[in-house]
């Protein structure tokens, strides 16, 4: 398929700030319906994968593609549970990948681009829905995660792998899950580096010769970690902005212990 004006010069319209999660708008509902049938993908096929995700039996009484069948796609995706709807966008990525990669990506790329458009706090990623958070969340966890892995941290690379899948969750984000996690890397990155293996991240963040006063500002980290992530109370749940900070954090700081231990062997 050729590419589209917008695309072969670099134009896409300015990204909105995230005001939507545990929803499905109606500019998404209707935007998934009409991007997979402008790809290709048939009612017939539409309503098969949808109706496969939603448990739901076709309507034997509609045989013609359009309007009928076409019809009975938007009114499923219509009236389907908000988080369904991310379920059938995945669905039909996978059926147009399946029949030409090409097609896939630009379903992926052009749904990125409602998402953004639409200020939806979700991406697709190789067919996946996963979280989408601020452009500095994004830098730092993904840099984070490549870093450790090619510095063969894996538990750590494991754990971060795991607080960004709890913010992915569907229904809903396990954000206590996330908290844990990604302290849990930032912990196995400073045990490594002190060879301290025994040892609680709170007690030995005095012997990371961090620069004053962020070493301080990672001790209330980590108190603010334990408290919301593992001693939690009744009435006090954090929200997915505390604990996508937590994550941004902890994701920069392991980056530059890594770092520093890199240019100080």
């Amino acid at each position: 398929m050729s590419e589209s004006f917008s695309r072969r010069f670099g134009y896409q319209s300015a990204e909105a700030e995230i005001k939507v999660r545990e929803d499905a708008p109606e500019a998404l509902r209707e935007g998934i319906v009409m991007l997979a049938d402008h790809l290709g993908l048939s009612p017939h096929d539409a309503r098969q994968e949808i109706c496969g995700i939603l448990l739901k039996r076709p309507n034997p009484d509609n045989w013609s593609a359009y309007p009928n069948v076409a019809g009975e796609v938007e009114e499923l995706v219509w009236n389907a549970p908000w988080h369904r709807v991310y379920d059938i966008a995945e669905s039909f990525y996978n059926r147009l990948a399946h029949a030409d990669q090409e097609r896939g990506r630009e379903f992926e790329d052009r749904l990125n681009d409602l998402f953004r458009e639409n200020g939806i706090g979700w991406a697709m990623e190789n067919g996946r829905i996963v979280t989408r958070g601020s452009e500095t969340f994004a830098e730092a966890s993904k840099q984070a995660s490549r870093m450790l892995i090619d510095a063969g941290r894996e538990t750590a690379a494991r754990e971060m792998h795991e607080a960004l899948a709890d913010l992915s969750r569907r229904p809903v984000a396990d954000i206590t899950g996330a908290i844990q996690h990604s302290m849990a890397a930032l912990e196995c990155v400073a045990r490594d580096i002190l060879n301290q293996p025994t040892k609680t991240l709170g007690q030995i963040i005095s012997d990371l010769s961090l620069p004053k006063p962020l070493d301080a500002a990672l001790e209330k980290l980590w108190g603010f970690a334990s408290e919301q992530g593992r001693h939690i109370r009744e009435g006090r749940s954090p929200r997915f902005e505390d604990a996508e900070l937590v994550v941004t954090v902890s994701s920069a700081v392991s980056v530059y212990l890594l770092r520093v231990r890199a240019s100080h062997p």
